[in-house]
Protein backbone atom coordinates (compact mmCIF):
# COMPACT_ATOMS: atom_id res chain seq x y z
CA UNK A 1 0.00 0.00 0.00
CA UNK A 2 1.38 3.66 -0.50
CA UNK A 3 0.30 6.88 0.75
CA UNK A 4 1.50 10.39 -0.22
CA UNK A 5 0.63 13.42 1.88
CA UNK A 6 0.11 16.50 0.10
CA UNK A 7 -1.19 20.02 0.76
CA UNK A 8 -4.93 18.94 0.01
CA UNK A 9 -4.86 15.56 2.15
CA UNK A 10 -3.44 12.05 2.48
CA UNK A 11 -3.89 9.71 -0.60
CA UNK A 12 -3.93 6.00 -0.28
CA UNK A 13 -3.44 3.28 -3.37
CA UNK A 14 -4.17 -0.21 -2.60
CA UNK A 15 -1.82 -3.21 -3.83
CA UNK A 16 -5.33 -4.20 -5.11
CA UNK A 17 -5.86 -1.22 -7.10
CA UNK A 18 -2.12 -1.67 -8.90
CA UNK A 19 -1.81 -5.44 -9.44
CA UNK A 20 -5.75 -4.72 -11.26
CA UNK A 21 -3.92 -1.96 -12.87
CA UNK A 22 -0.90 -4.06 -14.04
CA UNK A 23 -2.75 -7.19 -14.84
CA UNK A 24 -5.09 -5.22 -17.57
CA UNK A 25 -1.65 -3.63 -18.83
CA UNK A 26 0.29 -6.82 -19.73
CA UNK A 27 -2.94 -8.69 -20.55
CA UNK A 28 -2.89 -6.19 -23.38
CA UNK A 29 0.46 -6.07 -24.64
CA UNK A 30 1.24 -8.31 -27.75
CA UNK A 31 2.33 -11.80 -27.56
CA UNK A 32 1.15 -11.86 -23.82
CA UNK A 33 -0.59 -15.41 -23.68
CA UNK A 34 -1.81 -15.26 -20.21
CA UNK A 35 -0.31 -13.94 -16.62
CA UNK A 36 0.97 -17.17 -14.34
CA UNK A 37 1.01 -18.08 -11.01
CA UNK A 38 4.08 -16.75 -9.17
CA UNK A 39 4.15 -18.68 -6.15
CA UNK A 40 2.90 -22.42 -5.33
CA UNK A 41 0.20 -21.11 -2.90
CA UNK A 42 -1.20 -18.72 -6.13
CA UNK A 43 -1.02 -21.72 -7.67
CA UNK A 44 -3.46 -23.80 -5.79
CA UNK A 45 -6.08 -20.95 -5.10
CA UNK A 46 -6.16 -20.10 -8.96
CA UNK A 47 -4.85 -23.10 -10.91
CA UNK A 48 -6.27 -26.35 -8.74
CA UNK A 49 -9.17 -24.49 -7.03
CA UNK A 50 -10.34 -22.17 -9.57
CA UNK A 51 -10.97 -19.53 -7.20
CA UNK A 52 -9.24 -16.38 -7.79
CA UNK A 53 -8.23 -15.67 -12.00
CA UNK A 54 -7.93 -12.18 -11.70
CA UNK A 55 -4.28 -10.55 -10.43
CA UNK A 56 -2.36 -13.76 -10.61
CA UNK A 57 1.69 -13.93 -11.73
CA UNK A 58 1.74 -10.22 -9.71
CA UNK A 59 3.94 -9.62 -6.57
CA UNK A 60 4.43 -6.31 -5.43
CA UNK A 61 6.98 -4.57 -3.45
CA UNK A 62 7.69 -0.75 -1.56
CA UNK A 63 11.28 -0.04 -0.96
CA UNK A 64 10.67 3.32 0.67
CA UNK A 65 8.49 5.14 -2.13
CA UNK A 66 9.40 3.17 -4.91
CA UNK A 67 7.80 -0.35 -6.64
CA UNK A 68 9.37 -3.19 -7.37
CA UNK A 69 7.29 -5.64 -9.62
CA UNK A 70 7.98 -8.91 -10.26
CA UNK A 71 5.57 -10.41 -13.16
CA UNK A 72 5.28 -13.92 -14.74
CA UNK A 73 3.98 -14.60 -18.47
CA UNK A 74 3.56 -16.57 -21.22
CA UNK A 75 4.43 -15.53 -24.31
CA UNK A 76 3.07 -17.01 -27.69
CA UNK A 77 4.88 -19.17 -29.35
CA UNK A 78 7.30 -17.57 -32.16
CA UNK A 79 7.40 -14.50 -31.31
CA UNK A 80 10.22 -12.15 -29.92
CA UNK A 81 10.74 -12.84 -26.04
CA UNK A 82 13.44 -9.61 -25.44
CA UNK A 83 11.01 -7.91 -27.50
CA UNK A 84 7.79 -8.69 -25.43
CA UNK A 85 9.72 -8.59 -22.55
CA UNK A 86 10.56 -4.95 -22.83
CA UNK A 87 7.29 -3.98 -24.07
CA UNK A 88 5.73 -5.39 -20.98
CA UNK A 89 8.30 -3.23 -18.77
CA UNK A 90 7.89 -0.22 -20.86
CA UNK A 91 4.13 0.12 -20.90
CA UNK A 92 3.91 -1.13 -16.62
CA UNK A 93 6.13 1.30 -15.79
CA UNK A 94 4.51 4.36 -17.71
CA UNK A 95 0.90 2.69 -16.22
CA UNK A 96 1.38 3.14 -13.00
CA UNK A 97 3.98 5.94 -12.80
CA UNK A 98 1.17 8.22 -14.46
CA UNK A 99 -1.98 6.39 -12.90
CA UNK A 100 -0.46 5.79 -9.13
CA UNK A 101 2.46 8.63 -9.45
CA UNK A 102 5.44 6.40 -7.53
CA UNK A 103 8.43 5.75 -9.09
CA UNK A 104 9.25 2.19 -10.21
CA UNK A 105 12.55 1.33 -9.00
CA UNK A 106 12.72 -2.23 -10.85
CA UNK A 107 10.26 -4.80 -13.01
CA UNK A 108 11.32 -8.41 -13.44
CA UNK A 109 9.51 -10.13 -16.04
CA UNK A 110 9.66 -14.19 -15.70
CA UNK A 111 8.64 -16.00 -18.74
CA UNK A 112 7.49 -19.11 -17.45
CA UNK A 113 5.88 -21.07 -20.69
CA UNK A 114 5.20 -20.70 -24.18
CA UNK A 115 1.84 -21.27 -25.51
CA UNK A 116 0.81 -22.44 -28.91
Amino acid sequence: MLSTENYMGKITVTDSYIKALISRTVSDCFGVAEMQSSSFSEFVLNDMLKLRQDKKGIRICTKGNELIIDLHISVVFGTNIAAIVRSVKDKVEFVVSESVGAPVREINVYVDSIKE
